[in-house]
Parts: structure tokens; sequence; C-alpha cells
């Protein structure tokens, strides 16, 4: 399995949590979803971790966000690594 770790800032707070009702349900729609969650780290920033069970399916979200326009949340910083345990 593979993650898509982000890091985030929010432009727009209420907006962004606002958006996560498209959001959520479009990642979790992707191929190879396994789970997802999304934390607020505090009024202005946040991160999300998306698990695929492939490297190409994180990859393939990762090609989408980066292509995204711009909205109430700014990307800081996205990466995929592998899972190397879980609980």
């Amino acid at each position: 399995m593979y993650a898509v770790v982000f890091n985030v800032s929010f432009t727009d707070p209420a907006a962004a949590q606002a958006s996560l009702g498209e959001l959520v349900p479009r990642v979790s729609a992707s191929p190879g979803f396994v789970s997802g969650y999304w934390v607020a780290l505090s009024a202005s920033k946040g991160a999300s971790i998306a698990v695929f069970g492939s490297e190409d399916q994180a990859h393939a979200l990762e090609a989408q966000a980066k292509a995204a326009p711009a909205g109430p949340v700014k990307i800081e910083s996205i990466e995929v690594g592998e899972v190397l345990a879980q609980a």
C-alpha cells in the first residue's frame, strides 16, 4: 500500500470544510482507494492522508491534486510513500 500525504493551509476555513462534501466522495471513488483521513491541525492548517493499493494509484491522486484549480485550500506539500505498518 502507498499513502499520499498532504499538508495544506486554509485560505477560507469555512469554505474548506464545506468542500469536503465533494472532495471526500471523489477521492474515495478513486481506483485502489483503501482509506483516507482529513485533519484540521489549527484554524489555518490541515493535513490529509489517502491510502491506495498501489504506488501508481497513489501517484494518480497526486497528479490530480497538482492539476486542481485554486480554491479555499492551498496545498503546501504532497508526498507519496510506502505504508510500512498499520493498526
